[in-house]
């Protein structure tokens, strides 16, 4: 991008510290980014790297080009009616990563006519290995869905839908999918265990295969299905542990869980938006 942004962050927890972490890494220079967090303290270590900081909140979105919404859903409605009056005045791009807060419901309470981007990331995104699905409302210009990747893209990959209600389904796959993977860890370590190595070399084989299986999958040029029959000798040993996971109904079980969580989340967010 010829001319970066100046970007602002409300909240500087943990996945807004991610982000900036990217963004400096990639070169993003620190007198373009602010952070706004009501704690002092919590906020010298960014001031030491150069960054704007300010326990404002006003203030970080008055000096801005885009404003990463980074707050628990809980307190977001508290903190956009507030910043209201200085969204109306100054009108950045508002980019919201909480889960669950639609952007019918950040418009309203916002004051109305903002220009938006809701955003689902994942918790790997802290590792800069992130995947985040992302969905603008019609008053974001393609400038501005540029600047809301390269900031995205800081973490990891970022990927527009084609509608809001995808992003339901983007927690289903992306957002809540690394604790699926932690499970099949945790399972396959036990079950290690359980076959005579120790707690220590199971877990280093299951950690080293479930990275090298993921590298695998994104370097090939064919598709998971592919390298799975490629690995799958007939009547051999992995043949034999595929075929115990599909009598167990794996695939249903995975479609059902997916199921389940994308349900979820259309439940949270008519709680989130209609407290």
């Amino acid at each position: 991008m010829s001319q970066q942004p100046v970007v602002a962050f409300i909240g500087a927890g943990n996945m807004a510290r991610a982000i900036i972490g990217g963004l400096l890494e990639n070169g993003f220079a620190p007198a373009n980014i602010w952070a706004a967090e009501p704690d002092a303290e919590r906020l010298e270590d960014l001031a030491a790297q150069g960054l704007n900081t300010t326990t404002d909140n006003a203030t970080a979105v008055a000096a801005a080009d885009l404003v990463v919404l980074a707050v628990k859903p809980q307190i977001m409605q508290a903190v956009t009616r507030d910043l209201a009056p200085a969204a109306q005045q100054h009108q950045p791009l508002f980019v919201s990563i909480a889960a669950g807060i639609t952007l019918a419901a950040l418009d309203q309470w916002l004051g109305g006519d903002v220009r938006l981007v809701r955003c689902m990331p994942n918790t790997p995104s802290l590792v800069q290995t992130g995947a985040s699905g992302l969905f603008a409302n019609a008053r974001v210009s393609e400038l501005q869905r540029a600047q809301a990747t390269e900031v995205l893209e800081a973490v990891g990959i970022a990927l527009w839908v084609q509608n809001e209600a995808e992003l339901d389904a983007v927690t289903a796959v992306s957002g809540s999918g690394p604790a699926y993977y932690f499970l099949m860890m945790e399972a396959m370590t036990a079950a290690g265990v359980k076959l005579g190595l120790s707690e220590t070399t199971a877990r280093d084989l299951t950690l080293q295969t479930a990275l090298g299986a993921a590298r695998m999958a994104a370097a090939s040029d064919v598709d998971a299905a592919e390298l799975r029959r490629r690995v799958t000798s007939p009547k051999g040993t992995t043949e034999r542990a595929i075929q115990t996971f599909q009598a167990g109904g794996f695939e249903t079980l995975v479609d059902t869980a997916l199921t389940a969580c994308r349900d979820r989340s259309i439940e949270l967010a008519d709680e989130l938006c209609n407290q």
